[in-house]
C-alpha cells in the first residue's frame, strides 16, 4: 500500500496551523472517505476532485480511498485543502507527494483549475514559521502570500490540477513575485482642515490620537460628528511593516484584502443595526468582526444608542484585553481586536436638544432612556467625553484656517515618542494601556488635585476606573505640551474631560 502525503494550513480565526494530509488506496468497493473533523466545504470537496480530476485527463481511483487530515482535533475549515488533497491522491495512485516543506492551499473548480481562497496570507506567515520551504497558492495570491516576506520560503504560482500531475513539485513553474514597498498602498486621507470650527472637539481628537484613548462625542445631527471620527486615522502614527501585515492578515480573512498593504490605521464604521456577531465576530464557523478589522486602528460607531444593547455590551471586553474570545463545541477562536473606539451620538432622540430652548420635543425620561440604551459600564470606559455645539457665523469668521492634519500628526507622534521612551522596558506603548496603579507610582499628584477627586468620588461622579483614566489623560496632555510629568492644569483638563461624562448620566 502507497500513502500519497501533502501538507496544508488550516486557517482557524487569524493563524495559520499546519495539517499532515493523507492519502490511501485500499482494496474493497468503491467510496470516498475524508477523516480528521472536516466542515461541510471540506467534506464536499469529494465531488470537486472527482470532476476536477475527469477534466485534467487524470482517471480517479476506482477503488476505496480514505483520506486523513491531522492532527484530528485542529478544525478543518473552507476549500482550501482541495489542492493538497489532490496531490496526496496523486501520490497514493503512484505518482510522487510533495516534497517535505511544502504546504499547498487553494480551491479546484470542476473544470480542474486552481482557484483563490481566503487566508492565504495567515497561511503563509504560519508556513514561515514551520520554517517551510516553499509556499504553493493559486495563480493570482503569490503576491499575497510573499507579504509575509520571509525569503528563506519560496512561493510559487498553480493555476491548473494538469501541471501538478505532469511533474513533480520540484518543477512545477513558478512566477516570481519578489516582495517590494511599491506593493504597499498609497492613500489619500481626509484632512482635519476640511472641519471648520469645533476648536474643542479638535482638541479631544487629537488627544485621542496621542494617548490612544476611547472618545465619545456627542452633538446635534450634522454638527461634524462623523467628519472628525474620519479624519482620526490622517493624525495616527503610521503602521509598522510587521502591524500592516497583521493588519492584512485579518483582511484577507475577512474577503477584504486588496493585494495591498497599507501603513495607514484601519477605520471600521458598522452600520447601527449591526449585531453582536457582526461587530466581534462570531458564527457557526466563526470569523473576525468589525473590532478585529479595526485592529490597530479606529472602530467608529455612529449613532451609538440605536445600536442593540447586546451589541455594545460586547465590546466591553475586548476593549479591556485588546483580544476577542469564541467559544465553541469544537474550539476556541481568539481575534486580535485592539482598537481605539470613537463613538458619536445625537443629544436625544430627536438630535435637538443641544439646539436651544424648545427645540427639543423629547421629555426628560426619553432623553435619559436613549443614553441608558448604551449602558454605564460601556459609558466608562470611554476616556474622554466631548460635547459639540453649533458654531456661530462670527465664531467661523473669526477662527481663521483649520490646522491642516499633518501638523497635528507631527505633534501627536513627538507625543507618542515621549510615551514610548518612558515607558521602555513595561509591555505598554501608549498611555491609554497603562494600570492606573503604575501610573499613580510614578506622578506627584498636587494635593489640589486629590482634593477634587475625592470630592468627585464621594459624590458618585466618577467611579474608581474614571480615576485612572484621569491620570491616563493627564499624561498624554502633558506628552503633548512637553512636559516631563502632569502638572494641575494638566489634571484640570483632563478632569474635565471626564466630569463631562455626567452629561451621559455616567462619569
Amino acid at each position: 500500500m502507497i500513502i500519497g502525503v501533502a501538507q496544508a494550513m488550516s486557517v482557524v480565526g487569524v493563524e495559520g496551523h499546519p495539517v499532515r494530509i493523507e492519502a490511501a488506496i485500499l482494496s474493497g468497493l468503491p467510496s470516498f472517505t475524508i477523516v480528521g473533523l472536516p466542515d461541510t466545504a471540506v467534506s464536499e470537496s469529494r465531488e470537486r476532485l472527482r470532476a476536477a480530476f475527469a477534466a485534467s485527463g487524470i482517471t480517479f481511483p476506482s477503488a476505496r480511498l480514505t483520506v486523513n487530515l491531522s492532527p484530528a482535533d485542529t478544525p478543518k475549515t473552507g476549500t482550501g485543502f482541495d489542492l493538497g488533497i489532490a496531490v496526496a491522491i496523486l501520490g497514493a495512485m503512484g505518482g510522487r507527494s510533495s516534497e517535505s516543506g511544502t504546504y499547498l492551499l487553494g480551491e479546484l473548480g470542476l473544470d480542474g483549475s486552481v482557484r483563490r481562497v481566503r487566508g492565504v496570507l495567515p497561511a503563509a506567515l504560519a508556513a514561515h514559521r514551520e520554517q517551510a520551504q516553499r509556499m504553493i497558492v493559486p495563480w493570482g495570491s503569490g503576491g499575497e502570500a510573499e507579504l509575509a516576506h520571509v525569503p528563506a520560503t519560496e512561493v510559487w504560482h498553480l493555476s491548473q490540477l494538469a501541471v501538478a500531475a505532469g511533474v513533480t513539485c520540484s518543477g512545477i513553474p513558478k512566477e516570481p513575485v519578489p516582495y517590494s514597498e511599491s506593493q504597499a498602498a498609497t492613500e489619500s486621507l481626509p484632512d482635519l482642515c476640511d472641519v471648520r470650527g469645533q476648536v474643542e472637539a479638535r482638541r479631544a481628537l487629537e488627544v485621542a490620537a496621542a494617548g490612544g484613548h476611547h472618545l465619545l462625542m456627542t452633538g446635534a445631527p450634522g454638527i461634524g460628528k462623523s467628519m472628525l471620527a474620519c479624519r482620526l486615522p490622517g493624525i495616527l502614527p503610521a503602521l509598522s511593516t510587521d502591524e500592516a501585515v497583521e493588519v492584512a492578515a485579518i483582511a484577507s480573512v475577512t474577503g477584504d484584502f486588496t493585494g495591498r498593504i497599507s501603513h495607514v490605521p484601519p477605520i471600521a464604521a458598522p452600520h447601527h443595526t449591526a449585531s453582536a456577531v457582526a461587530l466581534v465576530g462570531g458564527g457557526s464557523v466563526p470569523r473576525p468582526g468589525a473590532a478585529s478589522r479595526a485592529h490597530r486602528g479606529v472602530l467608529f460607531l455612529d449613532e451609538l444608542p440605536e445600536f442593540s444593547t447586546h451589541a455594545l455590551q460586547a465590546l466591553r471586553q475586548p476593549m479591556e484585553s485588546g483580544r476577542v474570545e469564541i467559544h465553541r463545541a469544537r474550539a476556541t477562536v481568539s481575534f486580535p481586536a485592539s482598537f481605539q473606539l470613537i463613538g458619536a451620538a445625537n443629544p436625544c432622540r430627536c438630535g435637538r436638544y443641544l439646539d436651544g430652548p424648545g427645540k427639543c420635543t423629547c421629555s426628560v425620561r426619553e432623553r435619559r432612556d436613549y443614553f441608558r440604551r448604551i449602558g454605564g459600564p460601556l459609558l466608562d470606559r470611554f476616556d474622554l467625553n466631548v460635547v459639540l455645539h453649533r458654531p456661530s457665523r462670527a465664531a467661523l469668521a473669526m477662527a481663521g484656517e483649520p490646522e491642516p492634519s499633518a501638523r497635528v500628526a507631527e505633534r501627536v507622534l513627538r507625543a507618542r515618542e515621549r510615551q514610548r521612551r518612558r515607558l521602555a522596558g513595561t509591555p505598554w506603548t501608549r498611555n491609554a494601556q497603562v494600570p492606573g496603579t503604575w501610573l499613580r507610582r510614578h506622578v506627584d499628584v498636587p494635593q489640589a488635585v486629590v482634593r477634587d477627586l475625592d470630592r468627585a468620588l464621594a459624590q458618585g461622579e466618577v467611579t474608581m476606573r474614571a480615576v485612572d483614566k484621569v491620570f491616563r489623560l493627564a499624561w498624554t496632555i502633558a506628552d503633548l505640551a512637553g512636559h516631563d510629568s502632569p502638572d494641575q492644569g494638566d489634571f484640570h483638563q483632563a478632569f474635565t474631560y471626564r466630569l463631562r461624562g455626567g452629561f451621559y448620566g455616567a462619569a
